[in-house]
């Protein structure tokens, strides 16, 4: 990992290399408690939009590790988390949190789940960290210092097709919401290599970042989902945008090269992506 030590003040006294030093210890303490207390089969401590939609005790615990750790180094910034809601700072920073993302891969034992965490000043992501702790990942970006995996500068892949294109994609919780996603992946699959679903948003958009897939796309993320994988895929050279140049919106998530961002763009755009 490059924590990149040139990089600009972006107010509040503090660089994007300094924030960025901080979510990755950050990060990488979290993951290591995650993998330390993991139990065989974690147990559902509730859940929210659905039945599917779950809650772990340790994404509870893990979200408390990550504010008190920020409380100690910054106590004045605000946090937004996926577990503990927005609490506000006094100054321009603020952490966004996803303490487990992808919890059902983490209640199954499947390797895909990630820590997750940007940091915005005034508004504006400047530094993220994806710790992806089962495969010993961690990818990272500060703004306009590029995209990083264990030291290796990061680049999405160019040139790509539409009809060569590996894409990955997910899927909601809702019943209503999955039927359109089926419908919508119906006519988007005979136009494309194939589909990728890891159950992570935030390792989606790093496996972008990284060429592993060609492009993302999903409707009903949030914003702490790709606050820090966002960055860490613009900063390898891809777009992400919403239909018709939004911005990023729990409406629908793309993430391309330019040039095949524009081809899906234009290929779920009449097939009404962002309705359930």
């Amino acid at each position: 990992m490059d924590d990149r030590e040139g990089v600009h003040d972006h107010g509040e006294g503090v660089t994007a290399g300094e924030l960025l030093a901080l979510a990755t210890d950050i990060a990488r303490e979290a993951g290591e408690m995650l993998l330390a207390k993991r139990p065989a089969r974690p147990e559902v401590l509730t859940t929210k939009s659905s039945p599917t939609d779950v809650v772990t005790a340790l994404d509870k615990a893990a979200e408390e590790l990550i504010r008190a750790r920020i409380a100690q180094a910054r106590p004045g910034d605000a946090v937004l988390g996926e577990e503990g809601g927005d609490t506000p700072g006094e100054g321009g920073v603020r952490w966004v949190v996803d303490p487990i993302d992808g919890t059902v891969n983490f209640l199954y034992g499947l390797p895909d789940w990630a820590v997750s965490i940007g940091v915005e000043v005034d508004g504006e992501i400047v530094a993220g960290v994806v710790n992806n702790i089962p495969r010993g990942q961690l990818f990272s970006a500060s703004k306009g210092e590029g995209a990083w995996l264990d030291g290796e500068r990061l680049w999405c892949n160019t040139g790509v097709p539409l009809d060569r294109a590996l894409v990955a994609t997910g899927f909601g919780y809702g019943a209503d919401r999955r039927r359109v996603q089926a419908e919508v992946l119906a006519q988007v699959m005979p136009r494309i290599r194939d589909i990728r679903r890891s159950g992570s948003c935030a390792v989606d958009l790093c496996s972008v970042a990284a060429g592993r897939v060609d492009a993302y796309f999903e409707r009903g993320t949030n914003y702490w989902d790709h606050a820090a994988g966002g960055l860490i895929a613009t900063e390898a050279g891809a777009r992400i945008d919403g239909l018709y140049g939004r911005p990023v919106h729990p409406d629908l998530v793309m993430c391309a090269a330019p040039g095949l961002f524009e081809e899906l763009h234009d290929l779920l755009a009449p097939l009404d992506p962002d309705h359930d």
